[in-house]
């Protein structure tokens, strides 16, 4: 059977931004009852007052990753290097039995310079290539039977170094994706592997999302 408290954390739970607000007590408890009085009114069927919403607020108790930020907060501000390589270019194909040929052909042309940005991600239905802009013309000759459905280029990439524990931490991710959006940036492609994250970004706001990023760290 549900309650108030219950409607109150299926709310919060569904909202981590709104949920975040509440535990660091930025909130107006008073202002979000009188917002949550409808709707929680609408799930319980039946009237409920404020004041009542307003208790159920007080006495939330966040799940334990959230109240418990010791271990995440260390994490953060012992991130690794933070580093920034623009001219990146962007391709999407379709998958393909030949798909893996053009991979290994583009291994060839880079082997032999370890600065080269290039990266080859398999999904399900298609494949998505990134690659130093000034290696567009190998990346469309080594690719040039496949099926490529998007291109896009003048973007940045962000890589976060991680320490090695970081895969332990539940929420890490969470964090990076929480400040990007509250700063309007959107993400054109996101990679990692266990050390470490990276971000894809348009060429304009590479400047402002590497700054939301060092923020973390402080």
């Amino acid at each position: 059977m549900k309650t108030i408290a219950t409607c109150v954390e299926e709310i919060l739970v569904s909202q981590p931004f709104l949920e975040d607000a509440l535990t660091r007590n930025i909130l107006n408890f008073s202002a979000l009852s009188e917002e949550l009085r409808e709707p929680i009114s609408k799930m319980l069927r039946k009237p409920v007052k404020a004041g009542a919403i307003m208790m159920a607020l007080r006495r939330y108790s966040p799940p334990k990753e959230m109240a418990n930020k010791i271990k995440l907060n260390h994490i953060l501000q012992n991130l690794g290097d933070i580093t920034v390589r623009s001219d990146i270019s962007d391709y999407t194909f379709k998958n393909s039995a030949s798909l893996v040929h053009g991979h290994l052909k583009m291994l060839e042309v880079i082997k032999e310079d370890p600065y080269i940005f290039y990266t080859f991600t398999r999904g399900v239905q298609e494949s998505n290539v990134l690659i130093t802009t000034t290696l567009k013309q190998q990346i469309e000759e080594s690719y040039k039977n496949e099926i490529c459905t998007t291109v896009q280029d003048n973007l940045s990439a962000i890589t976060i170094g991680l320490p090695k524990e970081n895969t332990k931490i539940a929420g890490l991710y969470y964090q990076f994706f929480k400040r990007l959006a509250w700063e309007g940036i959107s993400l054109y492609e996101v990679l990692s592997t266990t050390n470490e994250f990276t971000i894809l970004v348009e060429d304009t706001v590479v400047d402002k999302a590497f700054s939301a990023i060092k923020g973390l760290k402080n």
